[in-house]
């Protein structure tokens, strides 16, 4: 029989730097590659050349998660380079775990604010990596 269930956010579980995090709000990373077409004879591309690959992203987490990150780091998050898995499924449904494994993660800045009637702060953490590994084991 065939499962078309898509997971959703209560399936996904983060460990950022060996720690569950219970405060994320949201996840996002994506890896991309430097490419350009090669022109030479004619008007029209010969091929397409392949340059670097970065990979970036954003964690939200909540302020109290922030300050625990921070206190692991020893008083600033910026300083630190960790690892983060994210691992999509839920076994007590039978779902396929999959897993992706951020290498190396660094926080590039770290932006606070509230506004009116905020009920909590949510903090977006840009962040960079040197890879991602898509189905970790």
């Amino acid at each position: 029989m065939f499962n078309s269930r898509e997971y959703e956010w209560a399936d996904v579980s983060v460990i950022m730097a060996g720690r569950d995090v219970t405060g994320i709000r949201a996840v996002k990373y994506s890896p991309s590659q430097e490419k350009e077409p090669l022109y030479a004879k004619g008007n029209k591309p010969h091929g397409i050349q392949r340059g670097n690959k970065s990979y970036s992203g954003t964690i939200t987490l909540l302020q109290s998660e922030l300050e625990a990150l921070e206190t692991a780091a020893g008083g600033d998050a910026l300083d630190i380079s960790f690892n983060v898995v994210v691992a999509y499924g839920n076994p007590l449904r039978g779902d396929v775990i999959k897993t992706d494994l951020l290498v190396g993660v660094e926080i590039t800045e770290i932006p606070k604010g509230m506004a009116q009637n905020d009920k909590f702060m949510e903090i977006e953490i840009p962040i960079i990596m040197m890879d991602v590994k898509r189905n970790y084991i």
